[in-house]
């Protein structure tokens, strides 16, 4: 029987299907955009739990956890600010032993690397922040748990051994905030750190284009609870504005005082007068933080800010900072301009949704290697021999 091809068409086809085969496209896509999820002894650096964790995740809990307030551009600036900081290399340095260790408020500290207080673990991973404080535990890292937890703060210090401080935001009235603050005490806390830059809600603009895509979990669930009956009690507000802690002042470190016999810190210290003030009021040690960009936008990188922080402080109570940390090399920059530790919010929560306890540890032991590595390669072996020389600064 006759084919009702001709030769030429014949070939036309099988070079269709050999083009078109996923055997061949298999060969020519970059590593980067497989289809195929790593496994955790893959992940070779911070960046990449995150593409791991978004497969995982809802969309709307990826975009709670990236977003940050407006345009963005408070968000963006946090990372880019480490690309303006140059790091200076030493050679002939003795550099065979190498120690992150430190001390903060009399607590041992294996490295200067915190677990930022971050709200709703459970939307990115089942069990939340019981699995973030076992990740911490194993990486031997202090974690500040959140006053917008999954979880009640007694059950997270119950599922790892591991050093815990608290996060604080103010309550409505004055006894629910001492309620708050002695059960994380009671719950072993170590310290607390008091939010100072949320005086109003903001405006996210990627939870307004999803909130008909999820209810968020429990831990937004609650949020949302606690916006409406703030709402529904407070006089109306001109603007649209929807007030958070409007009115928290100075006094309150000394209200804190009174019944939290632990180290206050104030996180969301940006101006370095807020920072002599916040030592002059009695605040054992501040945290620069713009709250990871998600409050005011165009406002300034804290990797910029720091620096006039520390300044201002003068030694007199440690600096701590968060916002854009990545890499070991930016802890290093950090330490340089006058911090004493760093905390991560973003990072740690992407290992949490990728592989659980394991990504969150595994997170933190990167950002460690990393930077015991780039103390060797500038050297510095302790971090007590970090200063300002080690780097130059190109801020615009």
């Amino acid at each position: 029987m006759t084919s009702p091809w001709t030769r030429r068409q014949c070939l036309r086809r099988l070079a269709a299907f050999v083009a078109g085969s996923p055997l061949l496209g298999a060969q020519l896509v970059p590593r980067s955009q497989h289809d195929r999820v790593p496994s955790l002894d893959e992940m070779a650096s911070v960046f990449e739990f995150e593409p791991v964790a978004r497969a995982k995740m809802l969309r709307a809990a990826f975009d709670f956890l990236s977003l940050g307030v407006d345009g963005e551009f408070t968000l963006r600036r946090n990372r880019q600010a480490f690309d303006w900081v140059t790091l200076m290399p030493r050679a002939m340095a003795d550099v065979r032993t190498l120690d992150l260790s430190t001390e903060l408020f009399g607590q041992k500290l294996a490295h200067p690397i915190l677990i930022d207080p971050t709200a709703g673990h459970q939307q990115f991973h089942p069990e939340g922040e019981l699995d973030t404080h076992r990740g911490a535990t194993a990486a031997r890292a202090i974690m500040v748990v959140s006053s917008g937890s999954s979880y009640p703060i007694d059950k997270i210090a119950a599922a790892a051994e591991g050093p815990l401080w608290f996060q604080l935001y103010a309550m409505d009235t004055p006894e629910g905030t001492r309620e708050r603050v002695e059960k994380a005490l009671a719950a072993g806390c170590k310290a607390v750190c008091l939010t100072v830059d949320t005086q109003f809600f903001s405006h996210r603009e990627r939870l307004l284009h999803d909130r008909h895509l999820s209810d968020g979990g429990p831990a937004q669930r609650a949020e949302l609870a606690r916006r409406r009956r703030a709402g529904a009690a407070a006089p109306p507000m001109p603007y649209g504005l929807r007030g958070q802690n409007p009115d928290l002042t100075w006094a309150m470190i000394s209200t804190l005082r009174s019944y939290a016999k632990t180290p206050i810190l104030l996180k969301g210290v940006m101006a370095a007068e807020d920072a002599r003030l916040a030592v002059e009021q009695g605040a054992d040690g501040i945290i620069v933080s713009n709250h990871g960009g998600r409050y005011l936008d165009y406002d300034a990188s804290t990797l910029e800010a720091l620096a006039e922080c520390a300044e201002a402080v003068k030694g007199r109570v440690p600096v701590l900072m968060d916002g854009g940390v990545r890499r070991g090399a930016d802890v290093l920059k950090a330490l340089a301009l006058g911090a004493k530790a760093v905390l991560v919010g973003r990072a740690p929560l992407w290992g949490l949704g990728a592989f659980g306890a394991a990504g969150v540890q595994r997170v933190l032991e990167i950002l460690k290697n990393e930077l015991a590595l780039a103390m060797a390669h500038t050297g510095r072996t302790t971090l007590a021999s970090i200063d300002r020389s080690l780097v130059r600064v190109d801020f615009p």
